[in-house]
């Protein structure tokens, strides 16, 4: 077997081993450090069955979990499993409606089961929309869902019917707050997210109450408040210790720590994440934003690993974040994840000397329709710095860097 049919995961075993610069025994010395008691093997027969494994000629199964814990990541991300959904025929599918047909029965003096499960779904078809869907018109058709689901309230409804319903208003405002601060406001953002705090509380949903004070780290990490952003996340895992959004919460930790230079912080923080994501069960749908897929795990290391200074392995995870956020035909699933990975390459190929590769990933990551802007600012700013650092007479250099102060001003 080629290189170039070898599975991706074993063309990623090569790549994760080489950016650490561990040969093959080193690196089945490390899995062997990891190994459970009650798989333990001879380092000789490992070291087999390692070449095998990265040459694509056999699969790890048992020993998947403990490899993609030698490489500081989970085993969805290593391994990931296909879990796509089309929101907008599943609409269909199991309700039977169409967006028409949604809003003419939300206008009835009552609502049924069939009604609330096609706004659940229109509710995560949204959440699925905000990784590409223009901030202008995704902004537009959040709200007026939301509107929809709020004057529900109003209608003949169950107790529990009206649970859901604050659940699903708590949800949409969620998304609403996101794409708000993405746009550049920061005030709107914080209303929004506080509201979808109460809604969440009323509710006595935990997800929607943990995304809420994640959506707090968030903005704090964004402003450069790094306390505010550990304060925010522990908030968020006391309350949804259990949820997938507190593996984003342990991430947003180690971003603030890596940002405060504390290496050990950062690191027990990826690894309190990782754990989490590791015993919870695969997501049925990886394209919801409010869903923390074992792969978006790669993306919080990736900046952390950029702030670190840890060049080779920021470098190989930004090029895996890419992949895995493009499809074959080349669409950009993830480009608000692939134009941060962008910037990591970027600030690697400046720090070791490379201006015309720096600045064309740069410009690249910038370019794209769909950004959010405090972020991205947040982002590109390590590559300004770089920039500044090592090319402070390059007049090509300063022209991006001026480019990234407009940015930053126009939030």
């Amino acid at each position: 077997m080629t290189a170039d049919e070898r599975p991706d995961w074993a063309r990623r075993m090569v790549e994760e081993r080489l950016a650490r610069e561990w040969s093959q025994p080193d690196a089945v010395r490390a899995m062997m450090a990891r190994l459970p008691e009650d798989q333990a093997v001879s380092e000789q027969d490992l070291l087999r069955q390692w070449k095998r494994w990265e040459a694509g000629e056999a699969q790890p199964s048992k020993y998947r979990s403990v490899i993609a814990q030698t490489f500081g990541t989970t085993t969805g991300a290593f391994f990931p499993e296909k879990s796509r959904r089309d929101g907008r025929s599943e609409i269909l599918q199991v309700s039977g409606m169409d967006t028409v047909d949604i809003i003419a029965r939300l206008r009835a003096s009552d609502v049924d089961v069939a009604t609330l499960d096609a706004l659940r779904i229109t509710a995560d078809r949204l959440c699925c929309e905000y990784a590409y869907m223009p901030a202008d018109q995704l902004l537009l058709e959040g709200k007026a869902w939301l509107a929809r689901v709020v004057g529900l309230q109003h209608q003949r409804v169950s107790l529990a019917q009206h649970r859901e319903i604050i659940a699903l208003a708590g949800k949409l405002s969620l998304l609403v707050g996101c794409v708000e601060y993405d746009s550049g406001r920061p005030r709107d953002a914080e209303a929004t997210r506080q509201a979808a705090l109460m809604l969440g509380q009323e509710s006595g949903e935990l997800s929607v109450q943990g995304w809420a004070h994640e959506m707090r780290a968030w903005f704090a990490l964004t402003r450069g408040d790094y306390r505010g952003v550990i304060a925010a996340a522990d908030a968020g895992i006391s309350v949804a210790p259990n949820e997938s959004v507190a593996a984003q919460l342990y991430a947003q930790k180690a971003k603030a720590w890596a940002r405060l230079g504390d290496r050990s912080q950062t690191e027990v923080a990826l690894d309190q994440g990782r754990q989490l994501l590791e015993r919870l069960p695969y997501p049925e749908n990886i394209e919801n934003h409010f869903v923390v897929d074992p792969g978006k795990y790669d993306f919080y290391r990736m900046d952390a690993l950029r702030k670190s200074g840890e060049n080779r392995l920021a470098e190989q995870l930004a090029n895996e974040v890419i992949r895995a956020g493009t499809d074959f035909d080349g669409t950009e699933r993830s480009p608000m994840r692939n134009a941060e990975a962008r910037v990591t390459l970027g600030v690697v190929a400046a720090r070791e000397g490379d201006l015309d590769t720096a600045l064309a990933y740069g410009e690249k990551a910038l370019a794209g329709d769909r950004k959010s802007l405090p972020s991205l600012a947040m982002v590109a700013a390590d590559l300004g710095q770089a920039l500044q650092s090592r090319y402070a007479h390059a007049s090509e250099a300063q022209a991006f860097v001026a480019h990234l102060r407009e940015l930053r001003g126009g939030q």
